[in-house]
Formats: structure tokens, C-alpha cells, sequence
């Protein structure tokens, strides 16, 4: 993985969405939400894919392991419905679950509406990519943002990817003290 580019991947997991018959607007909330969060140069790779695991989980492995992406975000597919199945293909691909951001998501999603007891987004690391499960509502999504981003250049420093710095006026990143930044 390349120590200076920021690579993320940005997954819309929509079977209407996918066949052109829904508006995509997780995607868009993802990628808006990135471009005023970072003040690092950072290339994108987006998706929009069906509600299918198997697709899912492929889309995964190449934004990780062929796009080197040192962050993948999914949006979709994250409640209690037959169709979704982000978590389980998102578990399947992953070396390592990290819990927490899936409980600080529905932690904080709880304060807006008492169903996101019902979500079920997890966050996993998969070699050395990031993997966060997002809900599908773009303004959840921007609050689950704002609650786990302040772990994730940390987490992605000691997955030894690329440096990430944020505005701090919107989402500080916080790193340990003996932190260094990367030359």
C-alpha cells in the first residue's frame, strides 16, 4: 500500500439504486462528507452495487486488495431486512471486527431514533483497509461520521497506511501523544 496516497472506497449497497430505478444519495453523503472533513489530497473509488453478498463481498476484496484503498465506507444493507447483508459479506472479507464502531454508531444513532437499535453496522480491518459499515440515511450517516472518524487515521496509522489529517473545526482526529506524523 502506498504510504502517500489516500485511497478510499465508497460503497452504495442498493438493489434499486444499482439497477437505476433509485436515487443514489448515501454515495453523494459519503463523498460530501469526505470532502469537508479532509485537508489531505485523497482519490476516491465508488460503487454502486445490488443487495447480493457475493457482489458485495468482490466489491470489498477490490477496493482493498487490487484499488489498495486504506479505507472502505459502505452505506445500505445494514438493518434487519431479508435483503440486507452488508455485515455479514463485510465479516466474511475482514481479518478483524472492531466492535466499537458498530456500538458508538448505534449509540449515537439512538439519540435521533429509538430504531437504530435495529441497525447492524459493523467495522472490520481487512489486511491493511478500513472497513466501516455506514446506515443509508445520509444525514445517519453524517452523524456516525462525526461519532467513529476521530479513531479512523489512528487505526489507519497502525495499519501503516497514509497519513490522514481532517479540519479540526469539523472532526478532529485524535492520535496518542506519541503519535508521529509520517516524513
Amino acid at each position: 500500500m502506498s504510504d502517500s496516497i489516500v485511497r478510499i472506497g465508497f460503497v452504495t449497497v442498493s438493489d434499486r439504486a444499482s439497477r437505476g430505478e433509485y436515487e443514489d444519495l448515501g454515495g453523494p453523503a459519503m463523498l460530501d462528507w469526505f470532502k469537508r472533513a479532509l485537508t489531505v489530497p485523497w482519490q476516491s473509488a465508488t460503487r454502486v452495487i445490488a443487495d447480493e453478498q457475493a457482489v458485495i463481498e468482490a466489491t470489498l476484496k477490490e477496493l482493498c486488495d487490487e484499488n489498495q484503498c486504506c479505507l472502505v465506507v459502505t452505506t445500505g444493507g445494514t438493518g434487519p431486512a431479508i435483503r440486507d447483508v452488508t455485515p455479514e459479506a463485510t465479516a466474511a472479507i475482514c481479518d478483524k471486527i472492531l466492535d466499537g464502531f458498530g456500538e458508538q454508531m448505534r449509540a449515537v444513532s439512538l439519540k435521533f431514533v429509538p430504531t437504530a437499535i435495529l441497525s447492524r453496522q459493523i467495522a472490520g480491518i481487512r489486511g491493511k483497509t478500513l472497513i466501516i459499515n455506514l446506515p443509508g440515511k445520509p444525514s445517519a450517516i453524517a452523524d456516525c461520521l462525526n461519532a467513529v472518524f476521530p479513531a479512523v487515521p489512528y487505526c489507519i496509522d497502525l495499519l501503516e497506511g497514509p497519513y490522514i489529517e481532517t479540519d479540526a473545526d469539523m472532526v478532529k482526529a485524535f492520535r496518542p501523544a506519541h503519535a508521529k506524523k509520517k516524513s
